[in-house]
């Protein structure tokens, strides 16, 4: 077991540690999160898919032979109040202030069920137990929770941060290439915000040869490619878990996680518009980093070799996404409604350089445009 991090809340007036887990022995490690949680009864949220395909490896273990099952639809679509009220409804069938909430699924499950956990009854301890990449490096660590709301991303939320997330890489192998690809472009913002060394590791792996890979780390035997992704994702979590710590409410440099989410959330958003096919959110993400590389390299000084080696890995990797120049304006007026936006100026996260931040920047709407071609055309 390796504690990847200690951040405090405060719950009740109470002081409580939240701890990030980078697993080897999971049975062992939920066990000892069971203990330390105070509960008198346990609920275990998954959706559909993580409920087939992830429950199954926890159901025998002895701690959950008690707890209750809430299963919600799957789908970042299903991130949305009817949900969320289902949750409740659950919960209030037994649970009390001492009870305690595990998430087992993707972002849309541990963002969800957190935000039903932290104000039910105002707010009940919960575990996350991370099914995807995404989750594992992104959705499930730094305390944001929330749904979807009026057709936006995690529109309504709190800041709250789990008692523990328990990552363990061996969920991966029920995940399918894009699933896995997802993930990995926050990975690869998380390598970008960091130094050359992470960035250059990021971009000689292959994420797709994950699927090849026949045993899980588990037990501590398996597979070279799995043992590396989950050594290279605690390194990512590490970055994530450094830049909250220093800013918890995002007020200032926590907004450097928001590299390529401008671009990026009104690309997902898009997707789910006027008939066109749902783009996950970290394909979003990616096409967001070609943008917002490109607005580095025009308005910080990014340097444009590195901004071309990062495109070219994107390209590579993710494909291209069908937008066209009749999609502007509305992607626009997506990226108006992004939380970082102050006054109807839309902010970006840009970079002057790799680990070389530079928050609260602006853009024109030429510029803005410029990007998108840039994205559209190449380089």
């Amino acid at each position: 077991m390796y504690l990847c991090g200690i951040q405090m809340r405060e719950t009740g007036g109470n002081v409580m540690e939240q701890r990030i887990i980078i697993s080897q022995n999971f049975q062992n490690d939920l066990a000892m999160a069971l203990m330390e949680c105070e509960r008198d009864r346990i609920f275990v949220l998954t959706d559909a898919t993580t409920n087939e395909k992830c429950w199954p490896l926890l159901s025998n273990f002895f701690g959950l032979k008690q707890a209750r099952q809430i299963v919600i639809p799957s789908g970042d679509n299903n991130k949305n109040i009817e949900s969320l009220s289902h949750v409740w409804k659950e919960l209030q069938n037994g649970a009390t202030r001492h009870s305690c909430l595990i998430n087992l699924g993707g972002g849309m499950v541990t963002d969800l069920g957190g935000f039903a956990a932290s104000t039910f009854k105002r707010g009940i301890n919960f575990i996350n137990i991370p099914t995807t990449l995404l989750s594992m490096v992104d959705a499930s660590v730094g305390g944001k929770t929330g749904i979807n709301f009026g057709g936006l991303k995690n529109e309504v939320g709190v800041f709250s941060e789990p008692r523990f997330v328990i990552i363990n890489a061996a969920f991966l192998n029920t995940l399918d290439t894009q699933n896995l690809l997802s993930g990995y472009a926050e990975m690869l913002k998380h390598g970008l915000l960091s130094n050359e060394a992470m960035w250059a590791e990021l971009l000689s792996f292959e994420p797709e040869q994950v699927n090849d890979a026949a045993q899980t780390v588990a037990d501590g035997s398996g597979n070279v490619m799995i043992k590396r992704l989950q050594r290279m994702i605690a390194d990512s979590v590490e970055v994530k878990k450094h830049i909250v710590e220093k800013d918890p409410k995002e007020q200032n440099i926590r907004k450097a996680l928001n590299l390529g989410h401008t671009f990026g959330h009104a690309f997902e958003s898009w997707s789910y518009t006027g008939g066109n096919t749902p783009v996950l959110h970290g394909y979003a993400v990616a096409f967001g980093l070609v943008c917002e590389l490109y607005l580095s390299v025009v308005k910080c000084g990014f340097p444009t070799e590195k901004m071309r080696q990062a495109v070219a890995y994107i390209r590579s990797h993710y494909g291209s996404l069908p937008i066209s120049c009749d999609d502007y304006d509305t992607l626009i007026e997506l990226m108006t409604h992004d939380k970082k936006n102050s006054a109807g100026t839309i902010n970006f996260t840009l970079l002057s350089d790799i680990g070389d931040i530079r928050i609260n920047q602006t853009a024109t709407k030429e510029e803005i445009l410029e990007a998108m071609d840039f994205l559209r055309e190449g380089a």
